[in-house]
């Protein structure tokens, strides 16, 4: 009988997406824990799906006579190779793997954001240019709210988002 563990797989950058698929087709049990975030996208704030380890994703493998062969995991478009210690492949821990899935659905709901309330930011685009500010929230796609001092009193502005940047 095949007994199963899981192991790390360290992809070519920014492949992880397509080596999940990749060994996928080929009949592996992969998994890839995702985060969604928050990103600027053509100048709007947009959330998308990124890796919650940059170029790494989890396979399932079996050992013994009749367990799917390893040989075409390196030469998956998108793989790297196994992680190994020496010449041992790393070993994942399956309570790992499940504490991952259990945090990963918890964090599907809210995603990461660009920029926090109370952050502290700076204005890069006229008529604000190099003004710090404090975000306040999102008012849409489109817009974002900043509390910036004019004149010795906060004011609420909306600006784009791409006109904001993390103030140092």
């Amino acid at each position: 009988m095949d007994q199963f563990s899981w192991y790390l797989v360290f992809t070519k950058p920014r492949q992880e997406f397509w080596a999940h698929e990749n060994l996928s087709r080929q009949g592996y049990e992969c998994y890839l824990p995702t985060l969604p975030s928050e990103r600027l996208r053509q100048g709007l704030l947009k959330v998308a799906t990124e890796p919650l380890f940059p170029r790494y994703l989890f396979i399932r493998l079996g050992q013994g006579n009749s367990a799917k062969s390893w040989v075409p995991i390196r030469s998956t478009k998108g793989v790297s190779r196994l992680v190994s210690f020496g010449a041992e492949p790393a070993r994942v821990d399956d309570s790992l793997i499940e504490a991952l899935r259990t945090q990963e659905a918890l964090a599907q709901s809210e995603p990461k954001r660009l920029f926090k309330p109370g952050e502290h930011v700076r204005l890069t685009q006229a008529p604000f240019t190099g003004i710090d500010g404090i975000y306040q929230m999102a008012d849409g796609d489109h817009r974002v709210m900043v509390l910036i001092e004019i004149l010795s009193k906060p004011v609420a502005v909306g600006v784009p988002p791409a006109s904001l940047r993390k103030a140092r």
